[in-house]
């Protein structure tokens, strides 16, 4: 007897989304496997942040669904929906902390909103947190007097505050130096590899993408929808589009170059 397929982690269909009348990506759908390190690629301006937010809770979609197991979350109540919420985290592009919170209290808040841990409890937690993010100093500081790669490891923390099952990263190495960037890619996949996580990375960054995702979705800028899928490696090496075999070897489409005024043949 076969057996049954695997259902996917994260299943999007058709998902299409829009800020007022103006269409940033279209028909776009995908699935997360579960332990998998899932890229939403694309360059800059293409509607990767958006459709996580879509993805996250914080923007209704005008058309398509987004479904987590067997429930569609825009389809379910607000009670649903909060619930469905707590099985992730998610990591905001620059680690988006409060910024008269140290880095510990950070941490807690979740624990505070979300749970009726008693503070021993909480403060244990906390430290666990950060401690499984690999930051052990820094903890009772201001955001603003940690370096970029700690304030991204605070923000990681705080995503796992709640034990989730799925981590939702928005450009997790900008603005990282290469150093920090790597260190940061290698605990990505740790928290993979050593708890199971299923993780969804929005990224521009081509070292993190080829280093660390094993499959991914690439949105086009100007067709407004998803023009490939696959591992950053394959969509690198086999891609037969030009603007995603581009975006994946930082090459410029023969078809986009333009030759200079003057010369119509394009010579020097």
């Amino acid at each position: 007897m076969a057996s049954a397929a695997i259902q996917p982690k994260i299943r999007v269909r058709d998902l299409s989304v829009s800020y007022s009348t103006e269409v940033i990506q279209q028909g776009v759908s995908f699935d997360v496997r579960e332990g998998s390190i899932f890229a939403v690629m694309g360059a800059s301006g293409s509607g990767k942040s958006t459709i996580l937010r879509a993805m996250t809770g914080l923007l209704r979609p005008s058309a398509g669904s987004v479904c987590f197991g067997d429930l569609d979350y825009w389809s379910s109540s607000d009670a649903r929906r909060e619930q469905i919420g707590r099985s992730f985290g998610v990591l905001f592009q620059g680690g988006a902390l409060w910024s008269s919170m140290t880095a510990a209290e950070n941490v807690a808040l979740p624990l505070q909103m979300f749970t009726k841990l008693a503070a021993p409890a909480i403060t244990a937690l906390v430290q666990l947190k950060l401690s499984l993010v690999g930051l052990q100093t820094g903890r009772d500081g201001l955001p603003s007097t940690l370096s970029g790669g700690m304030r991204q490891r605070v923000g990681l923390a705080r995503a796992l505050a709640l034990d989730p099952q799925i981590l939702f990263l928005d450009e997790p190495s900008a603005g990282l130096d290469p150093t920090s960037s790597k260190r940061f890619d290698d605990l990505i996949r740790d928290l993979r590899d050593g708890f199971g996580a299923t993780i969804v990375m929005v990224s521009h960054e081509l070292p993190s993408l080829l280093d660390i995702c094993d499959d991914g979705v690439f949105l086009d800028a100007d067709r407004k929808t998803a023009t490939a899928h696959g591992a950053p490696a394959a969509l690198r090496d086999h891609s037969a589009d030009p603007v995603v075999h581009a975006f994946m070897t930082r090459a410029i489409p023969s078809a986009l170059i333009v030759a200079p005024t003057g010369d119509p043949n394009g010579g020097a």
